[in-house]
C-alpha cells in the first residue's frame, strides 16, 4: 500500500458525468455552474441534467454518480474559492507593488504544479489535460504581461498628473512673485516624484 499521505481519489476510473459526449458539454457546464452558485437543491439539479440529456437521446445519471460528481465538483469550488479569497487578501495586504509580485509568484507556482502533475501523471494524462495545462500556463503568462502593462499605464498616469501639477505650481508661484531660483527648485524636487 502506499504513504498515508497519498489519498485515495475516487474509484480510479471516470465517472459517467466525466465520459459524456461531446454534445453534452454545455449542460455540463451549466451543471458546474449550477453546483457552484449553490441556488438549488442537488436533486432538482440532477432531474433538470437528466431532462437535458434526454433531450440529447442520453441515458440518466443514477443518484449515486450524480451525487460523487456534485460532491467533487462542490469540493473544487470551494478550495478555488478560497484560494481566490486568499489571493485577494493577500493583494490588499501588498498593496499595489506587491500585486505584480504576487502575479509572478502565481504564475511560477502554477507552472510549477503543471510540471509536478505532468510528471506525476506522465502517460495517463488525456489530450483534454494537456490541453487544459496549457491554458492554464498561458493565462498565466497573459496575467503577467496584463499586470505589467497596468503597472505601466498607471505609471503613464501618475507622471502625467506630476507634470500638470508642476505647471500649475510654476504659474501660482509666478503670481505669487516666488523667485525663479525657488520656483526651480520645487519643481525638481515634484520631478523626483515622477
Amino acid at each position: 500500500m502506499t504513504g498515508e499521505t497519498e489519498r485515495r481519489q475516487g474509484r480510479g476510473r471516470l465517472s459517467r458525468l466525466d465520459m459524456l459526449p461531446e454534445e453534452a458539454q454545455e449542460h455540463l457546464t451549466w451543471l458546474n455552474t449550477e453546483i457552484r452558485a449553490k441556488s438549488r437543491p442537488l436533486n432538482e439539479l440532477r432531474d433538470i441534467f437528466n431532462v437535458k440529456l434526454a433531450a440529447l437521446g442520453i441515458e440518466p445519471i443514477s443518484n449515486g454518480s450524480f451525487s460523487r460528481y456534485a460532491v467533487r465538483k462542490a469540493m473544487q469550488f470551494r478550495e478555488l474559492d478560497e484560494t481566490l479569497r486568499m489571493s485577494r487578501e493577500l493583494a490588499e495586504v501588498l498593496g499595489t507593488d506587491g500585486s505584480d509580485q504576487l502575479t509572478i509568484n502565481l504564475s511560477n507556482m502554477l507552472q510549477v504544479a503543471a510540471v509536478k502533475l505532468m510528471e506525476a501523471e506522465g502517460a495517463q494524462l488525456a489530450a483534454k489535460d494537456l490541453m487544459e495545462l496549457a491554458r492554464a500556463a498561458q493565462a498565466a503568462t497573459s496575467a503577467q504581461k496584463q499586470s505589467a502593462d497596468y503597472r505601466r499605464m498607471l505609471e503613464r498616469e501618475f507622471a502625467q498628473k506630476v507634470e500638470a501639477a508642476k505647471k500649475d505650481i510654476e504659474q501660482i508661484g509666478k503670481k505669487a512673485g516666488v523667485s525663479d531660483e525657488v520656483m526651480s527648485r520645487i519643481t525638481a524636487k515634484l520631478s523626483g516624484l515622477a
